[in-house]
Formats: C-alpha cells, structure tokens, sequence
C-alpha cells in the first residue's frame, strides 16, 4: 500500500511503497522519481549501487564494528544511517535535510534499527553544518544532495567542502555523491572544487561511467590526509563489479 506526504519546501509529494521483490523492503520516492531503498529487516543491505560504494568506503573507516561517528548532509529515507548502526552499533549519527515533512514522513514510515543514535536537523545543509556544536568532529560527512548538474552553487563548490572538510576527524573522510548526465560536466568540476579543499580525492564508480558516454553517478572520496595503503584496492575488490577507483594522475586526467 502506498503512503503520501506533500513537503511543503519543494511542492511535490514523497511516498514510500512496498518493494514487490523484496519482503520488509520499501521505496521511498520524490516526485515520482524514486531516491532511496530500505530493508527494514536487513538494514546492512543497501540495495542501489552508489549506497553501496559509499557504505563500502564507511567499511574502511575503522575495524570492522567499531562506532562511528557520522554526519549526513541529506536524509533521504536513512539507508546509510540504518546501514551504520547495523554494522557498527552504538555510532553517534547526524542528519540535516531541507525538508522538515520529509524527515517525519521517514521516520513514522521507516523506524530507524533499535538502538539507533541520531540526532536530526531541519534546514540547509551548509547552515546546519556551521551551525553544528564547536569541536564536533565526523568519521565520516555523507552529501548526498546532488541529482543532476543543476547543484546548488552554494553547496557545490570548494569553499563548502573547505567547511565540511573542517569538521573531519583526523582519518576521516567526506562522501559526495554526484549524479550527473553524459559528459559529466558537474563530476568534473566537483573534482576540481574537492582538490582545492582536500589533500587526497579520489572518484569510485561503474567502470563504464568514466567514458563519459552514459548517465550515473560517481562517488567522490576527500580526505584531509593520505589514504590507507591499499584502500583503493578494496574498494575495487568490494564492488559492485566492474568498478574502478581513480586518484593522482588518472584522476587530473578525468578533470582534464
């Protein structure tokens, strides 16, 4: 049975509908266009695959089950945030999102895992970030806002990522996903802004996406110092297959 919600901000209605191919899952949509995919019974599988490159790079963050502290700029239905606290109970989480119905719609519809530590904030994610208590510092910042080249200018630049790269814990790092259409005009100069902001970036995504020929999103990893030996070869390893993970030299080449 489909369940609506109208958010005010945007003018368009939200709805969660049961997955017909997966017991206890369900899809949330925005205007039609579906955005994300929960298992209420099986939170540590992430059904779409840019969720799952990200929650493969959470995976190398710390051992496996240690806590986590993590900052979500962007709700959506709480995939990750439900995937943390699977993986790596007792991990203190935040989440901003613009849309204050689309918040409590999640929330009443999907219930987040029992146990769940996480505090929600209702605004911009660029206010809400610097409006974050001093000193709090994130294993990991999650954007997951973008969902086309029309980003928003004030999120989608180097002095913000400046800003979230601030709030990183010493091995930190920050998440951003980028959905874009062929040519990849937006992943190109999101990778740019990141390299202003960030001494190591790196772009993971679908082998096929780097020609720059399809529709999809890249994942972009920023961290404020050098990455774990052999990190890039697991997240190769971890998939979705084929996937392919580009830094230093390849990565210029991408952004030309």
């Amino acid at each position: 049975m489909t369940v609506s919600r109208f958010l005010r901000t945007s003018g368009v209605h939200a709805t969660v509908d049961p997955d017909p191919w997966h017991e206890n899952a369900f899809v949330l949509s925005i205007n039609g266009a579906e955005q994300s995919h929960v298992n209420l019974a099986e939170p540590q599988e992430v059904f779409y695959e840019y969720l799952r490159r990200i929650a493969n790079a959470v995976d190398l963050l710390k051992s496996p089950g240690e806590p986590i502290t993590a900052l979500h700029l962007g709700a959506g239905a709480l995939t990750l945030a439900r995937y943390i606290q699977a993986t790596r109970p007792g991990s203190v989480q935040h989440a901003v999102e613009l849309e204050r119905e689309l918040l409590d719609f999640v929330l009443d519809q999907l219930p987040l895992p029992e146990g769940t530590e996480l505090k929600s904030h209702v605004g911009d994610a660029r206010e809400e970030l610097a409006a974050l208590p001093a000193g709090l510092k994130f294993d990991v910042v999650i954007l997951d806002i973008f969902s086309g080249p029309d980003a928003p200018a004030h999120l989608a630049c180097a002095d913000f990522y400046r800003e979230a790269a601030a709030a990183l814990a010493p091995e930190g790092i920050l998440a951003v996903n980028v959905g874009d259409e062929p040519g990849f005009t937006l992943v190109t100069s999101q990778t740019r802004a990141l390299q202003e902001s960030l001494e190591q970036v790196a772009a993971y995504g679908t082998t096929m996406l780097f020609t720059r020929r399809y529709p999809g999103n890249i994942i972009l990893l920023g961290k404020n110092g050098p990455w774990p030996e052999g990190w890039a070869q697991a997240l190769v390893a971890a998939g979705p297959h084929p996937a392919t993970v580009l830094t230093g030299v390849e990565l210029d080449e991408l952004t030309g």
